[in-house]
Order: C-alpha cells, then sequence, then structure tokens
C-alpha cells in the first residue's frame, strides 16, 4: 500500500484546478474586498511581488523577481477587523489601511507552504500534520496563449511568468477518500476509538454580546473550524461560521457590534438578514452614534438596489414565459447531521430567501451545525465534512451536548499513523 500511495505526486491532486488570484501586499483591504466580490471566491492570495506592472515581472535589473505566497485574506478577516472598537467608527477610513494588517504576525506561519508538482501525496501530508499547512502553492503549466488572455483578469494570475493554484486540506481528504480501500479497516473505526474528537473548542453563549465573540471568530478563521453557539447546560444551538461569515457583506461587522451571538446566527442564515435585525442594528447604531458605520450601510444598500434594478430591466426582456418561482426555499436547521444514529433538532420555522436578496453571489450555506456523534466511523464522518464543505464536523451526545470537534487535520494524522505502522 505505501508503494502504492508513493507513486502519487502533488500534480495528480491539481488537476482542473484555476489559476490563483492574487493581491500583492502593497495594496489595501478596500482593493481585497472588491477582489474577493467580483470574484466570488472565498479567499484571496497575498503576495510579496506586485504585478500590476508589466515592468515588475522582470525588473529593472533583467533579473525575475522573486514571488512568494506570504498569506490569504477572506471577507471574515476583513469582517473581524472592522469589528474592532477602533474601526467601527469609522470602517471606511478602515477600509484604506493596507492588507498587511490583517495577516498574522510573521510572514512564514507555515499556513501557506509552496511546493513542487512532482511532491509526493505523503509529503504533502507530512507538511499539513507535522508544519500545521492549510494550503499548498503548486506552480501550474500554461500555455503562451492563456498566459496572454489572463493578463487582463481581475486580479493578476502570473507570478515572475508563472501561474500557481493551491490545494487545501479538504483536497488531500476528498483524494484519499478515492483510495480508502488502501487503509482498511482504520476508516472504519469509530471516531471515538480513533482518538480524533477535540475536546478544546471555541463556543459562546446564546445570549451573549456577538461583539464578544470577534477574538473567537478570528480564530476559527485561521483554524478552518468555527465557533459553537451553546447554551446555559452546553448544549450545541447553533454555530458562527467563518464559512457563512464569507458569504457576507462586510456590514455584518455592524451586526457583530450590535446583536447577541444568536441574533447573529439569524442575520447571516440564508445569505439575507431579517428586516426587524436589520432594523435593530440600524437603531443601536444610532443610539450608540456611530454614523460611518450607518453610512457605509446606506452606501452598500444603495449600490444593491441600483444593481438589482438593473437586473431587473434586463431579466424582464430576457425572462421566458415561464411562472416558476425566483425564490429559494431555505429551512431553517439548527442542527444538521448525515451519519447514521446521530440525533437531529430542527426548528418547524422556515423562511423565503430570494436569490435577489441575499447580498451575495457566492454559495450560501447557512447557520446551521454540521453534527456527528463519538460512535460515527471516520469515513462517514469525511463524507459528511466533504458534502458540506467544511473542514471540521461538531461531535455531540444523543442529548446535544457539545463533546468536541473532528477535523480534517486530525483525520489526516490517522492515515498517516496508519502509514507509520506498515
Amino acid at each position: 500500500m505505501a508503494v502504492s500511495l508513493l507513486s502519487h505526486e502533488v500534480s495528480d491532486l491539481c488537476l482542473g484546478k484555476p489559476a490563483l488570484r492574487s493581491l500583492s501586499i502593497s495594496a489595501t483591504i478596500s482593493d481585497a474586498l472588491s477582489v474577493l466580490k467580483f470574484t466570488g471566491e472565498n479567499y484571496i492570495s497575498i503576495w510579496s511581488c506586485d504585478h500590476s506592472s508589466l515592468l515588475n515581472i522582470t525588473g529593472n535589473s533583467g533579473k525575475e523577481e522573486k514571488c512568494q505566497c506570504i498569506g490569504k485574506i477572506c471577507i471574515v478577516n476583513i469582517v473581524c477587523y472592522l469589528s474592532k472598537e477602533e474601526n467601527v467608527a469609522n470602517p471606511c477610513l478602515a477600509l484604506k489601511s493596507p492588507v498587511s494588517v490583517l495577516l498574522p504576525e510573521g510572514v512564514s506561519s507555515g499556513v501557506i507552504r509552496h511546493v513542487e508538482p512532482h511532491s509526493s501525496l505523503l509529503e504533502v501530508i507530512d507538511l499539513i500534520v507535522e508544519g500545521g499547512a492549510q494550503n499548498l502553492i503548486v506552480p501550474l503549466k500554461t500555455s503562451s496563449r492563456k498566459k496572454l488572455l489572463s493578463k487582463s483578469s481581475f486580479g493578476p494570475t502570473h507570478h515572475s511568468g508563472h501561474e500557481f493554484c493551491w490545494l487545501t486540506q479538504e483536497d488531500v481528504i476528498r483524494y484519499l477518500l478515492n483510495l480508502i480501500g488502501l487503509f482498511s479497516p482504520t476508516p472504519f473505526y469509530s471516531i471515538d476509538s480513533l482518538d480524533i474528537i477535540d475536546p478544546e473548542f471555541l463556543a459562546v453563549g446564546y445570549h451573549d454580546p456577538a461583539s464578544s465573540a470577534v477574538t473567537a471568530i478570528s480564530s476559527a478563521s485561521a483554524q478552518q473550524t468555527s465557533v459553537a453557539v451553546v447554551d446555559e447546560l452546553g448544549k450545541l444551538l447553533g454555530e458562527i461560521s467563518p464559512l457563512t461569515l464569507s458569504n457576507s457583506e462586510e456590514t455584518v461587522a455592524a451586526a457583530i457590534t450590535t446583536l447577541s451571538a444568536g441574533d447573529l446566527m439569524s442575520y447571516i442564515d440564508c445569505g439575507g438578514p431579517p428586516r426587524h435585525l436589520i432594523k435593530t442594528v440600524k437603531t443601536r447604531l444610532e443610539e450608540r452614534n456611530l454614523q460611518g458605520m450607518l453610512d457605509l450601510i446606506e452606501e452598500l444598500s444603495m449600490s444593491k438596489l441600483s444593481s438589482s434594478s438593473s437586473q431587473a430591466f434586463s431579466s424582464f426582456w430576457s425572462s421566458s414565459s415561464s411562472s416558476s418561482s425566483s425564490d429559494e426555499e431555505c429551512s431553517f436547521t439548527s442542527l444538521r447531521s448525515s451519519s447514521d444514529n446521530t440525533p437531529t433538532r430542527s426548528n418547524s420555522m422556515s423562511s423565503r430567501c430570494s436569490r435577489s436578496s441575499c447580498y451575495s453571489a457566492r454559495l450560501v450555506r447557512r447557520s446551521e451545525a454540521i453534527v456527528c456523534n463519538p460512535r460515527s466511523s471516520l469515513v462517514a464522518v469525511m463524507i459528511q465534512a466533504l458534502a458540506h464543505r467544511v473542514n471540521y464536523v461538531w461531535v455531540i451526545e444523543d442529548d446535544y451536548t457539545l463533546v468536541g470537534i473532528v477535523t480534517f487535520s486530525e483525520m489526516l494524522k490517522i492515515f498517516r499513523e496508519h502509514l507509520n505502522s506498515i
């Protein structure tokens, strides 16, 4: 089996991967926000070089400038930055700050690692398990024609004449799932027996101010996990997921500043906040004299209204005679589980979420928590996480008491230990 796995290279995982869009370390937070909104991607990579000008590709000396990806930024990073006390009063000024303020201290944090296409799958697993890597930067082979076409794209993809893609922990787990038979019977053991349930997790009380969870949200984003929302007895009610927040506008910082954790879950649910919560947010901003945040909300509201009007006019002329509704049914479920023998708890209420009312074109994920129980098998939890595009699954008892969390990195440790035992 080990010989078979040694034959797999990083390039095998890169098939079909798009070229990575990027921003220079000299860009502003506003620049990053624009790219994230325009591309619909969850993350934008930050590079040490600047190729906004063709002169920078070779430099004045004729030598290639050394390019290195030094970090990544998502809307959650921006939202947490705007939620800071010193930035809430003047968010427009905060958006003019350099993206470097959003990156962790020290550029070589190990989260981003450059690897060669011929690197082995085992090397990749080691970088994740032992080095804490989340994204692996891999050079792509591209034709000269593609290079010319990509120069005009939004957010450059070339660095010193090369294009790159990045691999995530999800990519590695998905690839291993296709080879799961090679690891039998380990993947069919329970996560409890494999001892991969982490009892240390980020959590906030349902009635606690959402602002008290800003540090936890920021940490969850950095760890690729989430913040559990629990009741007084430690039972899981839902989550504040960085993935869900990444599909929000920057004005969700206002909701974090003014709402409780429970209300924030409702605010980000289905990608569009309920009207009564919007009113609550605005009222509390006025009470605290946070005019800067109010102005930002109003500016974005007017922008969306203008955009919706243009789309509606265009849709009027291009629409068919079909009478099907364009609304999308979004049933709210606090907890969801797809594994056997795992309890689920659902609210009977449901809400309609019009696609035009959702404030992002990206895939919208609701604030329900993905759960399993300690008896769930490793392969079942893998499939569950991959199906919901998350890097973790919450572990609960039959009475919904939160036991811990299982992450992709812990799963990969099991596969690596299995290989070491051969």
